[in-house]
C-alpha cells in the first residue's frame, strides 16, 4: 500500500464522528480513491459499526457505489443489526438479493436472521430460512446458530430443535444457543436434556442454564446448579442476585450478595442493580442506604444505571427526600429512566403537581417523554386528584409527543376518574376506549365502586369482568365489600358460598417490616407458634387497649366481614398482617425510630386508622407501602389525606 493510501486508511481507523467522516469522503472524491471497493467498503464499516447515527449515509454510500460486493451488502446489513432499527437491515439484504451477481454468504445470513431475531418476525424468519436452504448455507454452523436463536426468540422450540439436530456438526455455541432457545420457549425438560447431553461446558452454558432457571421461576434448580458449577463468574453471581430478586426471594438475594463481597469477586453494575432491586421491592431501607455507602465508596456513582436503581430503592422503601437527592446529585446526564423513575416516585406519594413540575422541567432539558413516562404522570395525577391535569397530559400525549395511548394509559384515566368519586365517567369513558378493556380496566373501576359504595354499578362491572376473567378472588372481594358497606349481607354470604363451593381462595395479605437490617415477613390471621408471631400478638393486644383507651379507637368491624375470610368477630379485625408488623417492629425498635412496612394488598380503613392513631399514641413516623401507593402517618394524619 502506497504512503498515500496509508494515510488514509489511518484517517478512516480514527474517525468518530459523521462530520469527520464526511470530509475524510470528500478527500476520498477529490484525490479518486473513492472509486476503489476497499476504501469505500471502509467508509461503509465506520459509519455502520464505529460512528453513532451514521447508517442512513453508509446506506447512499452503497447505493451510490456503482459495483458494490458482498462485503459492502453485509456490512450495513450487521450495522442495521445491531442498531435500534433492526428491520431496516430487512430491505438492504433484500437489494442484495436482487443484484443478481452478489450471492450471500453465511455473514449475511446471520447478520439479517439475527435482525429478524430482535424483533421476532418468525414469518420473515422463515422466509429467510428458505432462503438459506436455497443457497446451501443452513447447515452452516454460523447460519444454523442464528436461526436456532431466532426460533427460540419467536417461542418456537419444535423449529429450534429440528435445526439444531439436523447440524451436521455443532460447535459449544450451539449447543448454547439450543439451550437458550429451549428456555426461551418455556421447555425447561428440553434444556435441560441438552445441557445433560454435553460433552463439553464452558462459563456461558452454566450461566444459560442458571439465567434459564430463574427467569422460569425455577430458584431451587438454579440454587443447585450455581453449587454445582465448576467456578463462577461476574455473570453467574449477577445472574442468581437478579433471579432472587425477580422471584421475590430477598433474603436468599441479600445473602447473595454477602456471599460475592466476601469473596474474591467485586461487586459490579449488574449485582449492585439486582440487590437494590431486591431492597425496592421488600423494603428494606437500612440494607440499601448501605448498599448506597458502597456505591459511593466503590467508585460506582457515576453510573446512571445504579443511580437510577438508587433512585428508585429510595422512593420505594419511603423516602422520596433522598431519592430526589441522588437524582439532583448526579453527575452524568440524566436519563428517561432517571427523570421518569423521579416521577414515579412521587407519584407514589401523591405528590402530583412536584410530578408535573418534574415533567416540565424533563420536557425543557430536551429529554422527550416516552410512554411510561405518561403512565406515571398520569399515575400521579390520578393519586392527588388533579383531574383537569391529568385530562390535559392525556390528549397532549398524541396531539403534542404523537405518542399512541395504550391500555395501561387508559387505565390510569379510569382510576383518575374512579378514585374522584366520578364513576360514571369512568364507565363511559370505558365504553368509549378505541381498544378493548381488558380485566385490569375494568378490575380498576370496581375497585372504585367498592370505595364508594356504588352497589348497581359495581354489579355491572362484575358482568363484565365474568366475560374476561370469571374466577378471579380479587373481584369477588371487591364485589362482596360493595354490598357489605351498603349491608346486603345475604349477597355477602351468597359471594362467600360460591367461593367456597368453586374452591376459589382469596390472595392472603402479606406485609414485611425490616428490624435491625433483617427483614420479617406476616401473614393475615397468622396463628403459627413461635417467638417471632406470639411476640407480635401479644404487643398488638398492648397496642389495641393502649389506642381506645387513649385515642378513642372503635374498630371498624365491617371490614372482618369482607377482608378475611370467616372472621366475623371484633378481634379479628387486628390480625391483618400491617398490624402485626407494626407491633413486632414497635416492640423491637428503638423508640422514636421510623417503622417502613410493605404490603401486598390494599390497606383497609381500620389498619390506615390504626396507622394514624399509632403514630400519635407512640410518637413514631410509619411509612405503609400498600399496593398502589406509600402511606406516611405522622402525628395522626396521613399524607395520602385520607384519599386513596
Amino acid at each position: 500500500m502506497s504512503i498515500a493510501l496509508h494515510h488514509h486508511n489511518s484517517l478512516l481507523t480514527t474517525c468518530k464522528t459523521l462530520r469527520a467522516l464526511t470530509q475524510i469522503h470528500a478527500s476520498f472524491i477529490k484525490s479518486g480513491v473513492d472509486t476503489d471497493s476497499y476504501f469505500t467498503g471502509k467508509l461503509i464499516l465506520q459509519c455502520s459499526i464505529s460512528i453513532p447515527n451514521a447508517l442512513p449515509y453508509a446506506r447512499r454510500l452503497l447505493l451510490s457505489y456503482p459495483h458494490p460486493d458482498a462485503f459492502m451488502f453485509n456490512t450495513l446489513v450487521r450495522g442495521y443489526s445491531q442498531s435500534d432499527n433492526p428491520q431496516s437491515s430487512i430491505p438492504v439484504f433484500v437489494e442484495m438479493m436482487r443484484k443478481g451477481r452478489i450471492f450471500p454468504d453465511s455473514f449475511s445470513f446471520a447478520f439479517v436472521v439475527k435482525a429478524a431475531a430482535s424483533f421476532r418476525d418468525l414469518r420473515t424468519g422463515f422466509q429467510l430460512h428458505c432462503q438459506a436452504l436455497k443457497h446451501g448455507l443452513c447447515s452452516h454452523v454460523f447460519v444454523a446458530t442464528t436461526l436456532i436463536g431466532l426460533y427460540g426468540e419467536c417461542g418456537c422450540v419444535e423449529f429450534a430443535r429440528k435445526v439444531f439436530d439436523e447440524m451436521p456438526q455443532r460447535n459449544l455455541v450451539a449447543w448454547n444457543a439450543a439451550v437458550t432457545a429451549c428456555f426461551r420457549g418455556n421447555d425447561v425438560v428440553g434444556a435441560e436434556e441438552i445441557f445433560g447431553e454435553m460433552n463439553v461446558r464452558d462459563q456461558m452454558s452454566w450461566n444459560v442454564m442458571l439465567a434459564g432457571y430463574t427467569k422460569a421461576g425455577e430458584v431451587e434448580s438454579a440454587k443447585r446448579v450455581f453449587s454445582d458449577m465448576p467456578s463462577k463468574d461476574d455473570v453467574s453471581w449477577s445472574t442468581m442476585i437478579v433471579g432472587f430478586a425477580h422471584n421475590g426471594s430477598f433474603h436468599e438475594a441479600f445473602s447473595c450478595f454477602r456471599e460475592l463481597r466476601r469473596g474474591e469477586m467485586r461487586p459490579n453494575e449488574v449485582s449492585l442493580t439486582g440487590v437494590l432491586s431486591a431492597c425496592s421491592q421488600s423494603g428494606a431501607f437500612e440494607f440499601g442506604k448501605a448498599l448506597h455507602g458502597f456505591v459511593d465508596k466503590a467508585g460506582f456513582s457515576w453510573i446512571v444505571s445504579l443511580n437510577n436503581a438508587l433512585i428508585d430503592m429510595y422512593s420505594r422503601c419511603g423516602d422520596v427526600s433522598l431519592a430526589r437527592l441522588v437524582f439532583e446529585s448526579m453527575a452524568e446526564k440524566k436519563s428517561i429512566v432517571s427523570w421518569t423513575s423521579m416521577i414515579a416516585g412521587l407519584a407514589m406519594y401523591g405528590h402530583g403537581e412536584e410530578a408535573i413540575r418534574l415533567f416540565n422541567e424533563m420536557t425543557e432539558s430536551g429529554v422527550t417523554p416516552d410512554k411510561i413516562s405518561f403512565v406515571s404522570l398520569l399515575y400521579a395525577c390520578s393519586h392527588a386528584g388533579l383531574i383537569r391535569e391529568g385530562e390535559d397530559y392525556f390528549s397532549k400525549m398524541k396531539r403534542v409527543y404523537n405518542i399512541e395511548p395504550e391500555i395501561e394509559h387508559y387505565g390510569c384515566m379510569v382510576d383518575l376518574y374512579g378514585r374522584s368519586g366520578k364513576l360514571q365517567k369512568a364507565y363511559s369513558f370505558i365504553c368509549q376506549m378505541p381498544v378493548p378493556p381488558t380485566a385490569v380496566v375494568w378490575r380498576t373501576l370496581l375497585g372504585a365502586c367498592s370505595s364508594h359504595g356504588d352497589t348497581e354499578l359495581a354489579e355491572e362491572v362484575k358482568k363484565r369482568l365474568n366475560e374476561l376473567d370469571p374466577d378471579n378472588p380479587g373481584d369477588l372481594v371487591l364485589l362482596s365489600n360493595v354490598y357489605a358497606t351498603s349491608g346486603k349481607w345475604k349477597d355477602v354470604a351468597s359471594i362467600r358460598k360460591s367461593m367456597i363451593v368453586n374452591k376459589i381462595k382469596k390472595v392472603t395479605g402479606w406485609s414485611l417490616v425490616e428490624v435491625d437490617k433483617a427483614m420479617y415477613k406476616f401473614t393475615a390471621g397468622e396463628k403459627k407458634k413461635g417467638k417471632i408471631i406470639t411476640e407480635a400478638h401479644e404487643k398488638l393486644k398492648e397496642i389495641i387497649l393502649r389506642l381506645k383507651d387513649e385515642a378513642g379507637y372503635a374498630p371498624e368491624v365491617a371490614n372482618a366481614l369482607y377482608d378475611i375470610e370467616e372472621e366475623e368477630k371484633e378481634d379479628q379485625v387486628s390480625k391483618h398482617s400491617e398490624k402485626l408488623a407494626l407491633a413486632f417492629a414497635l416492640a423491637r425498635c428503638p423508640q422514636g425510630a421510623s417503622i417502613r412496612i410493605v404490603k401486598n394488598l390494599r390497606i383497609c380503613r381500620d389498619c390506615h386508622t390504626v396507622m394514624k392513631l399509632a403514630s400519635r399514641v407512640y410518637g413514631v413516623e410509619i411509612v405503609v407501602r400498600d399496593r398502589s401507593r406509600f402511606h406516611s402517618f405522622k402525628d395522626g394524619s396521613c399524607s395520602c389525606r385520607d384519599y386513596w
